[in-house]
């Protein structure tokens, strides 16, 4: 089956192009050049990804196994335009079907896969029987029998013992001599027939469970056996296909993936849709135009993914070798999308014009612009020596990436494109991303090991400022409750039994008539944890203004909650270091 397809086998040609906005980019610096290279993701081939769900709507079969799928707008030697479509990682467990763009690999790689997949498939098998095996029902159905059955008998024995006692007591005041002699033996008898009994039901028991249990514990042994098999099986595989993979550029390149990605490589890297399509344009003389990814199926473990919906290049696998696979590649206008019925994608952009400090460096390609950006930063950097950096968070800006490309703008990743050791920042706490004020950052892994530890053993002062959308009550106080973020309902966090306990002081500073200013003192740190214990009712029961997401209704710019102090223990001078900031609304 062919694996270029026209335009017309996803999208009607009625379709009428105009000069709809790009919705995305993907994007990477070259590692030659140094100049930023991008490629678009445009309505009109979200409109062709569009047409590929709904081809994968009319087969059960996609619905049931959750993936990333993808589609890339080619432009061929002859001038035509055709589409490729790939899916990551395996595809009804192959890594080659029909139609659909193959993985990045050697006929003797994909022979030892097939192998090795056929041996994970048997596993899989006998751990689905192990887990199946009648010993497992029956020792549960018998052990909660001998259960109701062993309460029953430690009931009557409790009560004919406590019978015995009186009769004792009844023996001792109304007979004497011989005859008092063997009452109290016949009693004592009676009692040690008890014990006999409640020893031959054990026995019993034993008898029946032992057998059954040693079959279990067999079936355990052989579980963890076989899963560590597999763990190594995958971890083999994956080793031999990152040895294998060799990925090519648009400028003649071809490189292991190894030789791309320095240190250990994440599970399933090269794999994804957008390395397997670039590297097919590259070795196939087609001229890449724009590109989608979306997730179709059940979604993702995590809940981050759900389908229908348009993601970007993942931070962690195919990111990094963005600039790699679009080096060589002309850079042009993107093609116009559609007109008339473009689907918008509800993604953002990678940055946004945040009106900070901060200035994004994906938008700037010159070593003048980064000059500049160091300028601009230095701004909102309160503290900074060899080991620590602490700046100014704005509201809208994430602290650290997140998991899709588009969301790896952040404060962490600005840094570590601005500064000679930039690679090497790390965030030992997080503010949330509408949260603005002071975030901690170290440059160094011992730095982030001691800081982490201050955090977690409550050791670090921490102080937030808040207005609240209303009046409180209680001038100060305590509030101490469970927190639970809920997997189908992120990022959401309720209060809920079996969640980690969470526990903030606060302090009343003003009082208006529909508003409150405050302070907080968190004392453990928790995902929301004020924002939570501000809005439910058992806590203050009134939402921190501007959080429209814990029922804040009022129409403000931003949410009104800043990290205004924090103090903490030097990890290599041995000091106290103390900051402040202003609050700023």
């Amino acid at each position: 089956m062919m694996t270029l397809y026209l335009l017309t086998d996803f999208i009607s040609s009625e379709c009428v192009v105009g000069d709809s906005p790009v919705s995305y980019w993907y994007e990477g610096y070259c590692p030659h050049a140094g100049k930023l290279l991008r490629l678009p993701r445009t309505p009109f081939v979200e409109a062709i990804a569009i047409g590929l769900m709904q081809q994968l709507a009319t087969n059960a079969r996609y619905s049931h196994e959750g993936k990333m799928y993808g589609v890339l707008l080619v432009e061929t030697a002859a001038g035509e335009r055709r589409v490729l479509k790939a899916f990551s990682g395996l595809l009804h467990g192959c890594s080659t079907v029909a139609g659909w763009v193959g993985a990045i690999e050697g006929k003797e790689l994909a022979l030892e896969e097939a192998r090795t997949l056929d041996m994970l498939a048997a596993m899989k098998q006998e751990l689905i029987a192990l887990q199946q095996i009648p010993e497992q029902q029956k020792y549960a159905t018998l052990v909660q029998d001998f259960e109701t059955r062993w309460q029953q008998l430690t009931i009557l024995h409790r009560d004919r013992k406590q019978q015995r006692q009186f009769q004792r007591q009844v023996c001792q005041n109304t007979l004497t001599g011989h005859t008092l002699v063997e009452a109290l033996a016949q009693l004592d008898e009676q009692s040690r027939q008890d014990g006999i009994d409640r020893k031959l039901f054990k026995r019993q028991r034993d008898c029946l469970l032992q057998p059954l249990q040693q079959a279990i514990e067999q079936a355990d042994k052989r579980t963890h056996e076989l899963k560590q098999q597999r763990k190594s099986l995958s971890r083999q595989l994956q080793a031999l296909m990152h040895a294998s993979y060799r990925l090519s550029n648009f400028a003649g390149e071809s490189l292991p993936l190894q030789q791309l990605m320095a240190g250990s490589l994440p599970t399933g890297t090269g794999a994804c849709c957008a390395p397997k399509l670039l590297h097919y344009a590259a070795t196939h003389n087609l001229k890449p135009l724009a590109m989608a990814e979306f997730w179709w199926g059940s979604p993702s473990t995590n809940g981050e993914k759900v389908q229908g919906e348009f993601y970007g290049a993942c931070t962690e696998r195919c990111q990094p070798l963005m600039g790699f696979l679009l080096s060589g590649l002309q850079q042009r206008s993107p093609q116009p999308p559609l007109q008339r019925g473009a689907i918008r994608s509800p993604q953002p952009p990678l940055i946004k014009g945040a009106k900070n400090d901060f200035v994004s460096p994906f938008l700037r390609g010159t070593k003048g612009d980064l000059q500049n950006l160091c300028i601009q930063t230095k701004k909102s950097i309160l503290y900074e020596d060899e080991w620590l950096i602490a700046v100014n968070k704005p509201p809208g800006l994430l602290s650290v990436p997140g998991r899709c490309s588009d969301r790896y703008d952040s404060v962490v990743s600005r840094l570590r494109h601005l500064l000679p050791d930039g690679m090497a920042i790390a965030a030992p706490h997080r503010l949330d991303l509408e949260t603005s004020g002071i975030l901690l950052l170290t440059r160094d892994r011992a730095s982030y090991r001691h800081l982490s530890q201050q955090f977690q053993q409550r050791r670090v002062r921490k102080v937030y400022e808040a207005v609240l959308a209303g009046c409180v009550t209680q001038e100060s106080g305590t509030i101490q409750l469970p927190l639970w973020g809920d997997p189908s309902d992120r990022p959401y966090q309720k209060i809920d039994a079996r969640g980690k306990p969470s526990l903030t002081e606060f302090q009343v500073i003003t009082k208006l008539e529909n508003s409150t200013r405050i302070q907080f003192f968190p004392l453990t740190g928790r995902t929301h944890q004020l924002r939570v214990h501000a809005a439910d009712p058992r806590g203050l029961g009134i939402p921190i203004l501007g959080d429209r997401l814990y029922g804040c209704r009022a129409q403000v710019e931003r949410l009104c909650l800043h990290a205004r102090e924090l103090c903490f223990e030097h990890p290599h001078l041995g000091k106290s270091i103390s900051l402040q900031v202003e609050t700023p609304f």
